[in-house]
């Protein structure tokens, strides 16, 4: 796959949490907080790296996991957690080095980047609108009443479809195997990005078209049809 050539790219397509900011700590210091106000134990960086990416819902019911929580317990800390991390989102949380200027440059160069995050849809707007202020995203869309949550390729297949392009023309960059999921249930080539939340095992047993292992990588394989980190695959 190394010698191949991709045709133009035309947008991207942008996991949010794990590829365009790191996420981790306030989600994990939001979601300890309602663990402990409920009574539950809580859990490390390292744990909430594999806890996420699947939406909220997932999150608790992995933190919940194995807790005796009732029912009850399971909307009572999915609510607190929403109410604190509405709170805490910009407290940690910050763009992965080399993800502003990559943004900037795709716009230069006529391609749209725009997110597709699993993250419940007001965060999404919210955490987008402080962090890339100056950055004209084409679509932007988190976890909407109507739509599942990816791998799920509904949300990726309305996006396609308002973006008005072929899907040979658009790529997507995600961090976890629920990314490269999403990809290939939408027709998608894939980016496997390497600071994420996940390893680069996972990203190719998952399919990932391509590697990356720093953001102006993707003006590469943009650009060139190829990627340095897949010559090596």
């Amino acid at each position: 796959m190394g010698g191949s050539r991709m045709p133009m790219i035309k947008a991207v397509i942008f996991d949010l949490d794990g590829t365009l900011l790191d996420t981790i700590e306030d989600i994990a210091d939001s979601c300890n907080l309602s663990l402990l106000r409920h009574g539950f134990r809580t859990f490390g960086l390292e744990d909430f790296k594999y806890f996420v990416g699947s939406g909220v819902d997932e999150l608790i019911r992995n933190v919940l996991r194995g807790q005796n929580a009732a029912p009850a317990d399971f909307e009572n800390v999915k609510a607190m957690y929403l109410e604190i991390y509405g709170e805490k989102q910009h407290d940690k949380t910050h763009p992965y080095p080399g993800i502003l200027p990559l943004l900037e440059k795709l716009l230069t160069m006529g391609i749209v980047p725009n997110v597709l995050s699993n993250k419940p849809d007001p965060d999404t707007q919210t955490v987008i609108a402080h962090f890339f202020p100056g950055i004209r995203f084409g679509y932007v869309y988190g976890k909407k009443p109507g739509f599942n949550v990816k791998p799920d390729p509904r949300s990726a297949n309305d996006m396609i479809a308002k973006l008005g392009l072929l899907r040979e023309e658009i790529l997507y960059v995600g961090d976890t195997h629920t990314d490269m999921m999403t990809a290939k249930n939408a027709g998608l080539a894939s980016v496997g990005v390497l600071w994420g939340f996940r390893s680069a095992h996972e990203l190719v047993e998952s399919g990932a078209s391509y590697l990356v292992a720093k953001p102006e990588e993707i003006l590469f394989l943009v650009k060139e049809g190829k990627n340095r980190a897949d010559l090596s695959r």
